[in-house]
């Protein structure tokens, strides 16, 4: 049982002692804590945030804490109810409210949950503003208002039409572009919101639709993360219904992956590279991703005459870098697409019209499309924490090792050799070290991994 407080939110598993897990405690707790500080931050009087989940069992439960919680602070709270991350995004803005929350542990399993926490732009917390928020959840420096001044509910379940509303006035997305190509796609949506979102979406783009676990009863019928080895159902639906392609979500739908024609992964590093090809394609400028995103990224967006930086692991670190270098398009390797015409946030909504944009003007499979990008092979392989694994330990010794390579320790240690690299770095979301590697081959890049989990061993005394 687990609690991370991190850049990417509190995220922790459901049942078990306060303080080290997720409990209804620890949730009230983080809440209050959180309000507190947008009191201070934000400096009105009158403050409204907005509060969306998806659909995991806990859901409710945690959805009802935060809400009671953020009322009892005199806060008003927008209940979107069921939703994703992107939509919540979108809904403060619109809503013109000062902060939101999205109830979600996104790729993990169902026991876990998360609060993940947004300024008025609706934005990730930087690390500074986190810090803030569990010095005052330590504390429990919190004044609850008086029974005058308890704040309100309006609940509005509009808001995912709205947010497809939005990406359908993207300058780059023309829905008629796309009705013309008559796509037939099946959907994947781990029984959570992209099963709602993803199709409704793809049917107001005239696009046939193939529903693969898409009633949103938080009964992950795989593993949510969108992998190779979680997919073997909808790999074989696509090609039993001879379908254009297929598309996975993660829970909250802000992790995009296709499945080719073929059945084969077209590949979650290759989400980002192919919505960059359309994007640049059709506007001069450069793009980021994180130091753990695949190199075509970086050849794709050379090939467009644009600038590529990578930035550390973290949505927040990512859309920091992309307002720096002003990215047009950007996200993470893992089928995160940030696109700043709508938002600065992983929206699969707009990964996906962004897509079909490209196979609808693009002609041909899915197939030759993967095959025409640079080939690279990712392996991703995690060990687990103990209390005694030293980790900071392991990562300068890993760096003393490789210190005659292009060594970078902007986010744990990534090492470039000439036609592959290694990225080791403690997981944000899950008590693990995630170590990435990267080469010409799939043999290869196995083989780095595993070499470097050997040395990481020995260092470790396991």
């Amino acid at each position: 049982m687990t609690l991370i407080k991190s850049i990417s939110g509190i995220r922790g598993t459901i049942g078990g002692k306060p303080n080290e897990n997720l409990t209804p405690i620890d949730t009230v707790k983080f809440a209050a804590a959180y309000g507190t500080w947008l009191k201070d931050y934000s400096n009105s009087d009158s403050l409204k945030v907005v509060v969306g989940r998806d659909a995991r069992l806990s859901g409710e439960m945690i959805q009802n804490l935060v809400v009671s919680t953020l009322v009892g602070l005199g806060i008003d709270v927008i209940d979107l109810d069921l939703s994703t991350t992107p939509t919540v995004e979108i809904a403060v803005p619109l809503e013109k409210a000062h902060g939101g929350i999205i109830l979600t542990a996104s790729h993990n399993p169902k026991q876990w949950n998360a609060l993940k926490l947004l300024n008025e732009k609706g934005e990730f917390l930087d690390a500074a503003q986190g810090a803030i928020i569990l010095e005052l959840a330590e504390k429990e420096d919190f004044h609850f208002s008086e029974v005058d001044d308890l704040g309100t509910i309006t609940r509005n379940n509009a808001y995912i039409d709205i947010h497809i509303d939005e990406v359908l006035t993207l300058p780059l997305v023309n829905a008629d572009t796309i009705k013309k190509a008559g796509f037939k796609v099946v959907v994947d949506g781990v029984n959570s919101t992209g099963g709602i979102a993803i199709p409704k979406l793809l049917e107001t783009l005239g696009v046939e639709v193939i529903k693969l676990y898409c009633d949103p009863t938080g009964h992950f019928p795989h593993n949510p993360e969108p992998l190779k080895e979680h997919l073997g159902d909808i790999c074989e639906l696509v090609v039993k219904e001879k379908a254009d392609f297929g598309i996975v979500v993660d829970p909250d739908v802000d992790r995009l992956a296709f499945i080719c024609n073929d059945g084969e992964m077209f590949g979650e590093e290759y989400t980002l590279v192919a919505c960059a090809d359309y994007v640049l394609g059709k506007t001069k400028g450069n793009t980021v991703s994180n130091l753990s995103s695949s190199r075509a990224l970086r050849d794709i967006t050379i090939k467009h005459n644009g600038i590529y930086e990578a930035a550390a692991v973290g949505e927040v670190n990512v859309v920091k870098k992309m307002k720096a270098t002003n990215a047009i398009i950007g996200g993470e390797g893992n089928g995160g697409i940030i696109y700043p015409s709508s938002h600065y946030g992983r929206d699969s909504l707009v990964g996906t019209a962004l897509f079909l944009m490209l196979m609808a003007e693009k002609g041909g499979s899915v197939r030759e499309l993967r095959d025409s990008y640079p080939s690279y092979f990712m392996s991703k392989k995690k060990i687990q924490l103990t209390p005694a694994l030293d980790v900071d330990r392991i990562l300068v010794s890993i760096s003393e090792s490789y210190k005659d390579n292009e060594v970078s320790t902007i986010d744990g240690v990534k090492i470039d050799f000439e036609e592959s690299w290694v990225h080791l770095r403690k997981s944000n979301t899950e008590p693990i070290i995630r170590i990435y590697t990267e080469a010409k081959t799939q043999a290869e890049a196995d083989s780095l991994a595993e070499k470097i989990i050997s040395e990481i061993k020995v260092i470790a005394g396991i």
